[in-house]
């Protein structure tokens, strides 16, 4: 049955869930960079991500990270528990690439000296402009202790990420974190949110470096399908057939 779209984002369509307090999220094969200003469409990635997103979900969740994975409905849905997505992207850098190598002109590929936690503010029309833990407390936008359960969590998922692909043959480079306050009668705790996939993650090649990423859409670097299948299939989740996106999704009980 057809179910009431909540919000449409640059990779996910979020529709009404089955029961109260879920979601369904479907992800789209839309890929956008640079805040939205590069768009275009590769084939197969919602599928891929899915399934992607699915397996770390659930590995993470295996070690005690709480997050909003309920399960995997289909090939490009999957239902999730209804969180309030605090609006802060957690990004955590191991390795230099993207805009730190710009913004402090350190080589792309250096390995920084620790794992480096960045905030970016989630607003699409500003950028999403990275900001401090100031900045954060002075607008409300998470409280202190909300960033007390976001960082060992960040921390804790950079750990246990970086030795998973490296077991397959991928540096874990940087990766982006969204959170969400998950309420439970009159308790709340923060939770992983959103998604785990090449679509947020840097992922290079263990031996020869070769970007296995989003970037390769970015910077047009061509065989953007056949790194998201490669990642996939190192994680052996690769889908037996990836049907092209068509129209919207009619969604499963």
């Amino acid at each position: 049955m057809r179910r009431r779209r909540i919000y449409e984002g640059k990779a996910k369509v979020l529709f009404e869930g089955p029961q109260p307090g879920t979601i369904v999220q479907y992800f789209k094969d839309d890929a956008t960079a640079f805040n939205n200003q590069k768009r275009g469409t590769i084939t197969g990635k919602g599928v891929l991500n899915n399934s992607i997103s699915e397996y770390l979900m659930l590995r993470l969740e295996a070690i005690g990270v709480p997050t909003h994975f309920v399960r995997r409905l289909n090939m490009r849905e999957q239902l999730v528990r209804e969180v309030e997505i605090i609006p802060i992207e957690v990004v955590v850098r191991n390795v230099a690439a993207g805009s730190i190598s710009k913004r402090l002109g350190i080589e792309e590929g250096t390995t920084l000296p620790r794992p480096i936690l960045e905030y970016y503010y989630k607003k699409d029309e500003l950028g999403d402009p990275m900001v401090s833990e100031e900045h954060i407390a002075a607008f409300g936008w998470a409280s202190s202790m909300d960033l007390d359960d976001m960082v060992p969590l960040a921390l804790r998922v950079n750990d246990f990420l970086t030795g998973l692909f490296l077991g397959v043959g991928l540096r874990l480079i940087d990766f982006k974190l969204e959170f969400g306050r998950l309420w439970e009668e009159d308790e709340m705790r923060i939770v992983l949110a959103d998604e785990i996939s090449p679509d947020s993650c840097r992922l290079w090649d263990v031996k020869t470096n070769e970007k296995m990423d989003k970037d390769r859409f970015r910077h047009d670097l061509g065989k953007v399908e056949e790194a998201y299948q490669e990642v996939a299939r190192r994680l052996g989740v690769l889908p037996d057939s990836i049907p092209a996106e068509g129209s919207r999704p009619m969604l499963v009980q």
